[in-house]
């Protein structure tokens, strides 16, 4: 299979696309990278999801290590080695652990502060179940309060809308990023 750049920079821009690049450029991001660049296929999409991903990442509830601990757990469930190689530097600097760090890469369960724990089990469940039980929830709820719990969730669906977006488009992921370990799909 290929794995060429299905969907890298247009050569020339539309009004449309040159008015969402200069949206994401103006803001808290500086640049146009990695999910958007596919994304301005679509600059109404684009512009829109990157509003919600700047509040996200930049005005959420969820504390830095616990949004960049979702992000990571994003990245290993879509296999999204650009959302990896982007967002580790940034959880690690966020105080996220080593031993943290290396049991998201590997997909395995996270031993941690009650607070890590909780945040994981609740975007696992999720992820591995497609519900939350009662226990998971309020573990949750007791870390983040009830408006984290729900940031949290869209932090992990914002993700994975991005790193879907990315697989697809297969955005190449820069020379210089960390990589996800190479894991046997059981899909």
């Amino acid at each position: 299979m290929s794995t060429a750049d299905r969907l890298p920079l247009p050569e020339s821009l539309t009004g449309a696309q040159r008015a969402a690049v200069d949206a994401i450029t103006a803001g808290p991001r500086g640049s146009l990278f990695g999910p958007f660049l596919p994304l301005l296929r679509s600059p109404e999409l684009m512009t829109r999801l990157q509003e919600v991903g700047a509040y996200l990442r930049f005005g959420s509830e969820v504390p830095a290590h616990l949004r960049e601990m979702v992000i990571l757990i994003v990245a290993r469930e879509w296999d999204q080695d650009f959302e990896w190689g982007h967002h580790a530097p940034l959880a690690r600097s966020a105080g996220l652990g080593d031993d943290v760090m290396a049991a998201l890469s590997r997909g395995a369960e996270v031993t941690g502060p009650p607070d890590v724990r909780a945040v994981w089990q609740l975007i696992r469940e999720l992820f591995d179940t497609r519900a939350v039980g009662d226990a998971t929830f309020e573990a949750a709820r007791a870390v983040l309060g009830d408006t984290g719990v729900v940031e949290a969730i869209g932090v992990a669906g914002y993700y994975s809308t991005l790193a879907m977006t990315m697989n697809a488009a297969r955005t190449p992921v820069p020379d210089d990023y960390e990589r996800l370990p190479a894991m046997r799909s059981t899909r």
